[in-house]
């Protein structure tokens, strides 16, 4: 995960039971936050999307009864979103499967780490808007 993450505390943090039920929330949340930040309307759809299926990654690596954390690093003109659970058996990020080939198109960046008992998926990205954070 980038330095900057670790060091700085985030914006907003979800939490929520580590099932997919759940997932339209993290969606929902990481939507309203975009749009917050003036990004367009495609770009905030991307978001959904890529959110999605950050979490379809790292939600069949959860360990029984663990959180999914969902960590907002916001900047003008720029989203990061980091979906993280407990995993202390997570086999590490698969870059050859659907999820993650979505994931890192439709984000400016993405990056999965599978460290110190927990799988997590990192994205960001940054608005289409012309002259905002670029």
């Amino acid at each position: 995960m980038p330095d900057h993450q670790e060091r700085q505390r985030a914006d907003v943090e979800l939490r929520l039971p580590a099932d997919g039920a759940y997932v339209s929330v993290v969606r929902t949340t990481t939507a309203g936050l975009a749009a917050r930040l003036d990004f367009l309307i495609d770009d905030i759809e991307d978001l959904r999307i890529a959110v999605g299926e950050a979490c379809a990654m790292v939600l069949p690596e959860a360990d029984p009864d663990s959180e999914l954390v969902c960590s907002y690093y916001l900047l003008p003109g720029s989203l990061t979103v980091v979906v993280a659970v407990s995993a202390t058996q997570a086999s590490g990020p698969e870059y050859d499967s659907f999820a993650w080939q979505v994931l890192s198109t439709m984000a400016t960046r993405a990056e999965a780490d599978s460290s110190n008992g927990r799988f997590a998926v990192s994205l960001t990205m940054q608005s289409g808007v012309p002259g905002v954070g670029h």
